[in-house]
């Protein structure tokens, strides 16, 4: 029987993806720093520790025919090493480890920020270069991983892809909803731009299945797919303030009205910046240069590749998944205005 080693594998996309593979009949072993007893209920083998801990990622890998790696710090604010150390050291670690104990195949959990340079990014497919400056540490550090994932397929010994999921949604979320709906009940979200800007969102489902069948087609040595990034949406790009209203209006909480230009938005985000690392302040500020272009910038890509190569195809009940979402996101919105969610 097939064993995978999951990264992150009680995150929101990670759980997806560990009871998809349960289903599938593989032998599904997690690698996280706490415990998820669901998961281990369902059979999932719990490995806890660190995934910058060399000894404990060599030891997670043994015996594994693949490794789907989702563990990442995510965010727009942090220090440089605490970027770099995660995302992109853990993951050559993990690498490493896997060419130690011959695993076959490797499926990396990127971003489509790993793209982006603050210009818009209208329908572009995995043709478009890494950016040469960058906004914020966190899709500078997840590109340096994909680079050195991709790479590390050129000798045959590893299969690997990167998949680059955008705005992950779906009931549970614990990112996106959650984070618009506390932006706008603390007074600090405010719609950068005309905010007809298009973005693409994708379910955590669709997103799952794709990891899913990327590793089924690495250990077929499928090599369509090897050394190869794709980009993951809904393939249904949205107005950005459109999409934000929906979730607003789904939570009951009121659509912020003010707005701001984007150059006044990325001139302040620069100034906030400046003064917090001057200041040492350690929270996140209330804009900076990277949420200014991403709420005023179209981020939205073509998914052909992926079609074709992954037989990727994203749900056609995108209207009734979000629905499902309503009574959870009042629910979020009211622990919030009591304080039971910070």
């Amino acid at each position: 029987m097939a064993r995978i080693l999951i990264t992150g594998y009680g995150g929101f996309l990670g759980s997806r993806i560990a009871r998809l593979f349960l289903q599938a009949g593989w032998t599904v072993r997690g690698l996280a720093r706490r415990r998820y007893p669901d998961l281990e209920r369902a059979g999932v083998e719990a490995i806890r520790g660190d995934i910058c801990d060399a000894a404990v990622v060599l030891e997670a890998t043994r015996d594994c025919d693949a490794i789907v790696h989702t563990a990442a710090r995510a965010g727009v604010w942090g220090p440089w090493d605490a970027y770099y150390s995660v995302n992109t050291v853990a993951t050559r670690q993990l690498l490493e480890a896997a060419r130690h104990n011959c695993v076959r195949a490797f499926v990396h959990t990127s971003s489509p920020s790993v793209t982006f340079a603050g210009e818009h990014q209208s329908g572009v497919d995995e043709s478009v270069p890494y950016p040469q400056r960058w906004l914020c540490h966190y899709p500078h550090t997840k590109a340096l991983a994909e680079q050195d994932v991709l790479e590390a397929s050129r000798d045959g010994t590893l299969r690997t892809c990167a998949l680059r999921p955008h705005l992950i949604w779906g009931q549970g979320d614990p990112h996106l909803f959650p984070r618009v709906v506390q932006r706008a009940l603390q007074g600090r979200l405010r719609r950068v731009g005309s905010g007809e800007n298009l973005i693409d969102v994708v379910h955590v489902d669709a997103a799952a299945s794709a990891h899913v069948a990327a590793v089924e087609r690495l250990m077929e040595g499928d090599e369509r797919i090897n050394g190869r990034a794709f980009f993951l949406s809904d393939g249904r790009p949205v107005p950005c303030w459109q999409w934000i209203r929906r979730i607003l209006t789904a939570a009951d909480v009121q659509v912020p009205e003010k707005s701001i230009s984007y150059p006044a938005a990325y001139r302040l985000g620069a100034v906030l910046e400046w003064a917090y690392r001057l200041s040492r302040i350690s929270a996140e500020p209330p804009m900076t240069r990277f949420v200014a272009a991403q709420l005023a910038l179209d981020h939205y890509f073509n998914i052909d590749a992926a079609r074709q190569c992954l037989a990727y195809q994203p749900l056609d009940d995108l209207d009734e998944q979000f629905d499902r979402c309503r009574p959870w996101l009042r629910e979020v919105a009211g622990r919030m205005r009591k304080g039971q969610i910070e």
